[in-house]
């Protein structure tokens, strides 16, 4: 499965066997085969490609692959372009069968799925159109996720220059000593239907908190967990479990307990954005997570944590710190965003590109050249 790329055209297999190890044990499919992932979520994430250059002509893989051989009136580009249509897609997302986890697209679907069928010359034709106007898309995709890449180096290095190469007369300190630092509950509540949020490592991303998938608990829970490690507004909280680190300022008087996160306490006298900043900085989370114990899921304890060192300017170059720092993530964040929108409106312009090869819009000879133009407006 993993050779087999998110809607790039052609299958890469990376492994050669001899047949007598694999005949009979796995999918088998040969050079001009459109691979199709059936299984969630590879299917819904696109995983398709077409079978070219194998050895000898032949192929084996999962099982987990349906093969799709075209006819003679149909050509292989054309066929995996209509398998790369979000209304595909989301059609076999939605008659999926199995257990959660295990979800598969039904045979019978993928049978049943009607294809328009122009002759072959213009199936070759739309295809050159799509090829011409995907390799211009995926040109403008590389180089606005380029840009995104650079706007997050630049900021990281800017917080390392501040907590490395500007520090080094601050005062040492440990976490523990400057600030309150407890840990939220290791137990596992019993979840329910409504009530509480219940916060864990998951749920902290980017600098916010994500509560599109939080889970809830019962009030008696909630209040047994928040005599432990009550979350307040201007709190820090720090994933202690998995990608260790990805601090966050509680920004509203929160309603929700914490499970798995470490909560930093800070007082009237210091910056929870100082706080977040040197934490975010490679110079302590790739400490953090070189340190951390675990080998399946790294984690870091509450211990660990309040022996963990930092170093602290004066009051007053906090504060400007906190400023400058703040400037400048506020312009990498808007870089950010202005890059997501990029993506979505290149996206879209390939979902549009696809839905009128496939209902017949795709005639003119110019279209190539007006997909190109909506590139250079995009970017």
């Amino acid at each position: 499965m993993n050779d087999l790329g998110i809607r790039e055209k052609w299958l890469l297999p990376k492994d050669e066997w001899p047949l007598s190890t694999v005949a009979g044990s796995y999918t088998y499919f040969a050079d001009g085969d459109v691979l199709l992932a059936k299984i969630t979520p590879c299917f819904e994430n696109g995983k398709l490609g077409i079978a070219r250059g194998l050895t000898n002509g032949v192929g084996f893989g999962s099982s987990e692959f349906v093969v799709l051989r075209p006819s003679e009136a149909l050509d292989a580009e054309f066929l995996f372009y209509f398998l790369s249509q979000d209304s595909f897609r989301d059609a076999g997302a939605r008659v999926m069968s199995g257990a959660v986890g295990h979800k598969r697209v039904p045979k019978e679907f993928i049978q049943g799925v009607e294809i328009p069928l122009p002759p072959l010359p213009e199936q070759k034709r739309i295809v050159a159109i799509l090829d011409e106007a995907f390799a211009g898309i995926a040109t403008a995709v590389a180089n606005t996720e380029k840009n995104l890449a650079n706007a997050r180096e630049l900021f990281e290095s800017y917080l390392d220059s501040v907590f490395v190469q500007r520090s080094g007369d601050w005062r040492l300190s440990t976490l523990g000593a400057e600030y309150d630092v407890r840990d939220g509950t290791h137990d596992s509540p019993k979840y329910t239907d409504a009530g509480r949020a219940l916060v864990t490592s998951k749920n902290l991303r980017a600098g916010r908190l994500d509560l599109a998938k939080v889970k809830y608990i019962s009030e008696e829970d909630y209040v047994s967990i928040a005599k432990r490690s009550a979350v307040h507004k201007g709190d820090v909280l720090l994933a202690m479990i998995g990608t260790i680190g990805n601090p966050v300022v509680v920004e509203d008087e929160p309603e929700f307990a914490i499970k798995n996160v470490a909560l930093f306490k800070v007082g009237h006298n210091r910056s929870g954005r100082f706080l977040r900043y040197y934490l975010m900085s490679s110079h302590a989370s790739a400490k953090m997570m070189a340190e951390a114990k675990g080998t399946t899921q790294k984690f870091v304890g509450l211990g660990y944590l309040r022996e963990f060192p930092i170093r602290l300017p004066e009051l007053d170059i906090e504060t400007q710190l906190v400023e400058e720092i703040s400037a400048i993530e506020f312009e990498t964040g808007r870089l950010y965003q202005i890059s997501m929108r990029k993506l979505e409106a290149l996206e879209e312009l390939k979902q549009s590109l696809l839905q009128k090869a496939f209902s017949g819009e795709l005639t003119a000879g110019k279209e190539a050249s007006d997909a190109m133009r909506q590139v250079e407006e995009i970017a």
